[in-house]
């Protein structure tokens, strides 16, 4: 008798699917928290508001999802352990998936070992959270599960494809010790490469040696180029998503460089509309305009919109190590 899991997948699209229709007709809003789970300055008024930088306004989160779904492409960003951060992600995309708006999902949290398990995941039973968590032998140890299981939970449940947008441990180390192939070398001009340096020299606290500085920004730009080629989607009516930390969502310095070089356009205003870079983002006691926290290098805004939440920790994490 043959086996009846090759009807897993069709089974599960078609009640899927039916899921999705009664929802998107039911679901008008997304589903903000009423309270935060990060509590410190959490009296900021930047709290809770969501900043557009091509306006230069204060948006409602309708607005918000009026731009994000006329995009192609969404970069989810986050303080990777910001609580409030997965938990407004996973609102945009579970909004997004009711509206069967999404083509696939790619995980800053998963590297190319498991691309394969990726591949036939649609094709397993996995009726919880430890038996997902399992199946994709999650870095626990690297990326909080309480977090992005519920992420990676709704994409699967779903029925969308995932993709992995990290590069493993032994390919890290050959990008660290090898040049970078000329079509990534040359995406970024001379003075934004001066600024990832920068970057990369404030993100070690000033205690890297100046010598690993190329090596370092070569790791920084191919990890970014490998996120912008996980985001490849058939689908192109539908959003093809990432999630990663703010750093690498940057229209000025990341992932949208890389998209723009694939798509071999030009930067201009209407491929930098059809991405969307989406930070969610600390609030800084010392700092209660919007703008300043663009971080803009050059013409390009970091970010086209910043949704701003309270901080977990104000530890200065650089004082712990000197």
């Amino acid at each position: 008798m043959r086996s009846g899991k090759r009807w897993v997948g069709p089974i599960r699209a078609l009640a899927v699917a039916a899921v999705l229709v009664f929802t998107a007709a039911v679901q008008a809003q997304v589903d903000v928290p009423a309270t935060w789970q990060s509590r410190l300055y959490s009296d900021h008024p930047l709290v809770g508001k969501i900043f557009n930088s091509r306006t230069s306004e204060f948006v409602p989160v309708d607005d918000l999802l009026v731009t994000v779904e006329g995009a192609s492409y969404l970069l989810l960003g986050e303080k990777h352990d910001n609580p409030d951060h997965h938990h407004l992600q996973a609102a945009i995309l579970n909004h997004l998936i009711a509206r069967r708006a999404v083509s696939q999902v790619a995980f800053e949290m998963l590297d190319t070992d498991a691309s394969n398990l990726l591949a036939d995941i649609q094709q397993q039973q996995l009726s919880s959270l430890d038996e997902l968590k399992n199946y994709l032998q999650w870095d626990e140890e690297g990326w909080d599960w309480s977090f992005y299981g519920p992420l990676v939970d709704a994409v699967y449940r779903g029925g969308i494809s995932m993709a992995a947008a990290n590069i493993n441990s032994a390919r890290m180390m050959q990008v660290y010790s090898e040049e970078l192939p000329a079509s990534i070398e040359g995406v970024l001009d001379a003075s934004t490469m001066e600024q990832l340096n920068i970057d990369i020299d404030e993100s070690h606290c000033g205690l890297l040696p100046e010598s690993q500085f190329p090596a370092m920004v070569r790791v920084q730009q191919y990890r970014d180029f490998i996120m912008a080629a996980s985001m490849n989607s058939t689908e192109h009516d539908k959003l093809s998503v990432l999630v990663a930390g703010n750093y690498h969502i940057r229209q000025d310095l990341g992932v949208p460089n890389y998209l723009r070089a694939q798509d071999l356009q030009p930067v201009d205003v209407a491929i930098n509309s059809n991405i969307v870079s989406l930070s969610f983002m600390e609030v800084d006691p010392e700092i209660a305009d919007a703008p300043e926290y663009l971080q803009q290098f050059g013409a390009i805004p970091a970010y086209d919109f910043i949704w701003f939440t309270p901080a977990i920790s104000n530890e200065d994490y650089c004082a712990s190590l000197r």
